[in-house]
This record gives structure tokens, sequence and C-alpha cells, in this order.
């Protein structure tokens, strides 16, 4: 099996220590991305959208935020009519634990898909997700913000019944908030992928290929 050299305890603490030096920039370089973050402007959304709750009923848009001021997205890309489960966003959302903390800071996550609760609600159930998952389904929300059909984390921010679109990102900017990603990316084999830069030798796929739905693995 290809592994990493085998140094003494010294030597580890040396590598380690030089690495060290350079997750910190990380951590600075990042803590600084934030503070852009906060000072992007944004953009009013209509609030008359109209969502299918999870139980059936109508909910206007500020309604999503169940009385927080903020409200965080993950649009799971399934479209009306769709049988396939995108491996991806089910994966991802595998990851989405309960999340108390988030509402202390006055703040909510959900799930949306364009697809009809009727075609929401077996793939929640099936996988036994606890997190609030909407319907957008024919209410121009994605039309308004150009998300399109794919998947996307966005965040809103309300304002009375005023709503604003603060945020939007996909691919890896999605693909970091994964924990499962972000502990493989503590290890000496990563994510075994073919596109990471890893040494000669180590295990790697093609990008995703070795994902499975939770309950076919």
């Amino acid at each position: 099996m290809n592994r990493p050299q085998v140094v003494s305890r010294e030597e580890w603490q040396a590598a380690r220590d030089e690495l060290m030096v350079k997750e910190k920039a990380l951590t600075r370089a990042q803590d600084a991305l934030a503070a852009e973050r906060r000072r992007l402007p944004m953009v009013r959304v209509r609030s008359d959208h109209e969502f299918t709750a999870p139980d059936g009923s109508t909910v206007a848009f500020p309604g999503l935020f169940d009385g927080k001021r903020q409200l965080v997205v993950y649009h799971f890309m399934r479209a009306a009519g769709s049988a396939a489960i995108c491996g991806g966003c089910a994966t991802f959302t595998d990851n989405v634990p309960d999340l108390p903390h988030l509402a202390a800071r006055d703040t909510r996550l959900i799930l949306m898909a364009p697809a009809p609760q009727e075609e929401i609600e077996p793939v929640r159930a099936r996988f036994g997700w606890t997190t609030p998952w909407y319907s957008a389904y024919g209410n121009g929300l994605y039309e308004e913000i150009g998300l399109g059909g794919g998947f996307a984390l966005s965040v809103f921010l309300r304002d009375g019944d005023e709503v604003f679109h603060t945020y939007e990102t996909t691919s890896r900017g999605v693909d970091r908030l994964r924990l499962d990603f972000s502990l493989l990316d503590l290890t000496p084999y990563g994510r075994q992928e073919q596109w990471e830069d890893s040494p000669e030798g180590w295990p790697q796929d093609p990008t995703m290929r070795w994902l499975r739905l939770r309950d076919e693995y």
C-alpha cells in the first residue's frame, strides 16, 4: 500500500509546524473574505412568491424565515416530473444536521426545489431528512434570481415584509460546506479523486464517481 513517509516525532512536528503557518494564513484570508461578503450589496426580490410547505400549506416568502432575519437556502436539483435523484444534492443533504445554533443568530436553513411538494416528499421520507424542504413550483423565484435548474446555495435577508437576495454560490462554493469532504481533506488520501494533487500511486477515482445514495452503499 502506498502511504506517507514514516519519520520521527520530531521530524513530523517540524513538518506540521511548517504547514500550520500556511493554515493560519488561509484562516486569516478566509476571515478577510467573509468581511468582504458581509459588505456585498443586495437585491430586493418579490415578497409575494408563494411556496408549498412540507405539510402542504402555502407560505409567502417572508414566512419562509419563520420569524428570523436571515435565511439560507440550499436549492436541491429536482425538477418537476424528474424521477432521478441528484446524488450530489442528496449526499450534500446527508451532511445537514439539526442546527439549533443558527436560530440563536436569527438565521434559518431550509431546502428548496422547483418540483411540486408531492414529488419532494417521497425523497425526503426515503432518506429521513428533517431539514424543512419547500417547493418553489411555478412561483417564478428561480427565474427572478437567475438560478435555472442547477444546485446552489442562496442567502436572503428579511426586513419586515421586504426580502433581499444577499449572496449565492454553487459548485465548489457549496462543496466546501460539506462536513464529509472537509474531513476527507484532512486525511492522507484526501477525497481520492482524480482532480486532487496527490502523490504518485495514491488511490484516486473519477470525481464523485464513488458517491452513492445513502441506502445504496
